[in-house]
């Protein structure tokens, strides 16, 4: 694959200090730079992969994505120019618009993600005691969480079918699987997804997702973040059926959704993968508590098609 990951993403956002604020909680470490407009953030793995700017409106501004070498670049160019999409080549990276879902995307030549494994600790089972007389390390836990990478974005967009078309035959990302008629779980790594397009009434950052270690840091995770902030939790803890993932949603001041996953299925071999079109409540999760209305149709898209949206607490 001549794609290789997600390299950043760039939320706009009207309320910059405070949001940032929450990201700081919620893991990932500020870049040390000047300037009340912007705040930087960079994963334990992943390098500086979250911007945080200025908007009007919370609103996904760029997904970066990194490609191996410039003939990769040359090819996309090409393929852009078979779907009439214009890009613009600059050196080592290349900027195109989506025209379906106005989202910006910059892909540039880019070091592939290299990640110590996580460390597997034993676990009891019946029949087996793999961990015998002591307690689940688990439990001991009390180091802060720090995701590893930004792992997948999800966007709402007016036409799904177009801006599927540009991320699958335009960049030259793989189809993973879909939710019948709602959404494309895509991927240009060998993560399950790392774009998720759903139909919506108009173009909306969904959510973020961040991978953590195990389903011990996904709980401890969501659990710290909200300690002092009950109103921060959107859905969790379950696990998703696409993708396997554990999952547990929660909610910036901005509104948009963050979450923390792990265990998301790997295809390594794209011809031994089949991707399939599921529907029902197991397009969504496989078990875990119902997901609530708000996270469907979140509580101020009313608000974002009118332009009358206002920060959330």
């Amino acid at each position: 694959m001549s794609l290789h990951r997600l390299t950043s993403i760039t939320i706009g956002v009207p309320n910059v200090a405070e949001t940032a604020q929450y990201y700081a909680e919620f893991g990932l470490t500020p870049v040390s730079r000047p300037g009340a407009h912007e705040q930087q953030f960079t994963t334990r793995d992943g390098g500086e992969q979250l911007t945080i700017a200025q908007s009007s409106t919370r609103r996904l501004l760029r997904i970066g994505v990194g490609a191996q070498d410039p003939d990769d670049l040359d090819r996309i160019t090409h393929s852009l120019g078979r779907l009439d999409i214009d890009s613009v080549r600059d050196g080592d990276s290349l900027l195109v618009h989506d025209p379906n879902s106005a989202l910006e995307v910059l892909v540039e030549v880019a070091p592939e993600l290299r990640q110590e494994p996580a460390v597997r600790e034993p676990m009891n089972a019946p029949g087996r005691a793999d961990r015998a007389n002591v307690r689940a390390p688990g439990v001991d836990r009390n180091d802060r969480i720090r995701p590893r990478k930004l792992g997948h974005v999800v966007i709402g967009s007016v036409d799904r079918e177009a801006t599927t078309r540009f991320f699958i035959d335009g960049l030259g990302f793989k189809m993973s699987d879909h939710i019948t008629g709602i959404a494309s779980f895509m991927r240009c790594s060998t993560d399950h997804h790392n774009v998720l397009v759903q139909q919506a009434p108009l173009n909306f950052l969904h959510h973020t997702a961040w991978e953590v270690d195990d389903v011990d840091e996904v709980g401890r995770g969501a659990s710290s973040m909200l300690q002092d902030h009950p109103e921060r939790h959107v859905w969790g803890l379950g696990r998703h059926h696409l993708g396997s993932n554990f999952f547990w949603y929660l909610k910036d001041p901005a509104g948009n959704f963050s979450e923390y996953y792990s265990d998301l299925d790997c295809i390594i071999e794209d011809a031994l993968w089949k991707p399939e079109d599921i529907g029902g409540a197991r397009g969504l999760y496989n078990w875990g508590p119902p997901p609530p209305p708000s996270f469907l149709a979140p509580e101020d898209l009313a608000g974002l098609m009118t332009g009358s949206h206002a920060p959330t607490a």
